[in-house]
């Protein structure tokens, strides 16, 4: 069902300008990330950050894409993503010490402007894989990502995140990364 108070999306082009803006901010986010600069990628985000991972339900095909109502993998505004990146630092964040060695592919990366706003809304896929310890089996987790970014004036930043997992069941030991 459409929500008929919801923005009209226009699709920007590749050629357009913003779509590059957008290309390069999901890069570097990506590469932020990968390379644990953690305080880097909080600088990108925008204090209303809404960041949420519902966690996907199996339903019949007759009832679509199926999300819990209440349940999140991760539901975060800025103030806890700041908090996580602080313990993150910290002698006490045992899932990541040593730290997991992660690459970030992003791919499909379709932008829209929003009709009578400046953000854009930016629809990608995404896999992450993920190594720690020297024992470990790799872990990948794929999904889909629906982001808002907003204008700010040294770049956009991310004001809304949610990564749909094509996962029902996490195959990994703990969610203690960031999608």
């Amino acid at each position: 069902m459409t929500d008929v108070h919801a923005p009209a999306l226009v699709r920007v082009p590749r050629t357009d300008e913003r779509y590059a803006a957008c290309a390069d901010f999901l890069d570097d986010e990506a590469a932020a990330l990968d390379e644990n600069r953690l305080d880097d990628w909080l600088a990108m985000l925008h204090p209303d950050i809404d960041y949420r991972v519902p966690i996907r339900l199996s339903r019949e095909r007759a009832a679509g894409l199926a999300l819990s109502e209440g349940g999140y993998h991760l539901f975060e505004d800025h103030a806890s993503l700041r908090t996580r990146v602080e313990r993150l630092a910290t002698d006490y964040a045992w899932a990541e010490d040593p730290p997991s060695r992660t690459r970030r592919f992003v791919s499909n990366v379709r932008v829209f402007a929003v009709e009578g706003e400046d953000d854009l809304v930016v629809r990608s896929a995404l896999m992450l894989y993920r190594e720690c310890l020297d024992h470990s089996r790799p872990e990948m987790l794929c999904g889909a990502r629906d982001d808002r970014l907003r204008p700010a004036e040294d770049g956009l930043r991310l004001v809304r995140r949610v990564v749909v997992l094509d996962h029902t069941v996490l195959g990994t030991h703990n969610l203690s990364v960031l999608l």
